[in-house]
């Protein structure tokens, strides 16, 4: 929750519509939630930071980061919608609704930080 009230305060100063603004708090949510649940094992000592650049009203790129376990976008296999549906899954949509909220997704380790980069072009 303060993840979402975080990211969606810093978006009020952007002007975007409100949409917008709500599909991007989803994509920084659900990258956290993610890195809570499966990096960090929802331990609460754990610390996730970030990161937010707005780059002359035209990009938007947050930086997340952690030092739990690593994640190889590169290793994910996107399941199919199909899939998801007739197995009952109630996750493993997350990755899916990023990919398709945002223009660029990174994942990379350095310094013990595992960083996911979330980038979403403003297009004004």
């Amino acid at each position: 929750m303060k993840i979402r009230h975080f990211v969606a305060e810093l978006l009020g100063s952007i002007h975007l519509t409100e949409v917008e603004a709500h599909k991007l708090v989803l994509a920084v949510d659900e990258v956290c939630a993610n890195l809570i649940i499966h990096s960090n094992q929802c331990n609460p000592t754990k610390k996730i930071d970030v990161i937010v650049e707005v780059q002359e009203q035209k990009r938007i790129t947050f930086t997340i980061k952690d030092k739990g376990v690593s994640f190889d976008l590169n290793e994910y296999k996107e399941p199919s919608m199909d899939d998801i549906v007739t197995s009952g899954r109630k996750g493993g949509v997350g990755l899916i609704l990023v990919k398709r909220i945002m223009d660029k997704i990174e994942f990379s380790t350095e310094k013990n930080y595992n960083i996911c980069r979330l980038t979403k072009n403003l297009g004004k």
